[in-house]
């Protein structure tokens, strides 16, 4: 991993070197971009494991943007047409479904620092926890998984909250629901 604290941005790589991941911090009250590559890697790692992502895959890439809940309001809005900041989007570079072949470039993450902060606040969680999960649910959206309809909400839960407990990270939806 390399990084340049000073200009906000890292270039790491899950540890079996299958997914690289661009970082940048944006906007926002972010920790710096070398803690964040380390809690990246431990959310990617675990994932990658309880898929059963294998070394067979191709090797892919993401971008990972760590941003303020002014931008991703604007992407909301402009993209999803919801009027509002939210915590995380994703943009799948392609459309996969779980389990297919990664394509070379998945897509892009972004998640925003002051709805992260206001939501670990009021579910009295610690930061890291909650930016972990969203960095899972957002990696899992650029693998194919979704929650449009509660069958696919139930499964992608299911296997955020595996993927967590591999972290020993609590249950996340054991209070609060699901994400909107």
């Amino acid at each position: 991993m390399s990084d340049d604290d000073s200009e906000g941005e890292a270039i790491m790589s899950s540890s079996n070197g299958m997914i690289a991941v661009d970082i940048l911090v944006e906007a926002g009250g972010w920790p710096q971009p070398s803690e964040l590559a380390r809690w990246l890697r431990d959310a990617l790692d675990a994932t990658i494991a309880e898929i059963n992502l294998t070394s067979e895959a191709q090797p892919s890439e993401l971008s990972l943007v760590f941003t303020d809940d002014t931008s991703i309001h604007a992407l909301n809005r402009d993209w999803r047409n919801k009027d509002k900041p939210t915590n995380v989007l994703s943009f799948p570079a392609f459309d996969i479904a779980p389990g297919d072949t990664l394509p070379p470039l998945l897509g892009d993450i972004i998640i925003a620092y002051e709805t992260v902060t206001r939501e670990a606040a009021l579910e009295e969680k610690p930061f890291e926890h909650h930016l972990t999960h969203l960095m899972v649910h957002g990696f899992l959206h650029l693998l194919g998984y979704d929650h449009e309809t509660e069958q696919e909400a139930e499964e992608m839960e299911a296997i955020e909250v595996k993927i967590l407990s591999r972290l020993s990270i609590p249950d996340p939806y054991v209070e609060t629901g699901t994400f909107d």
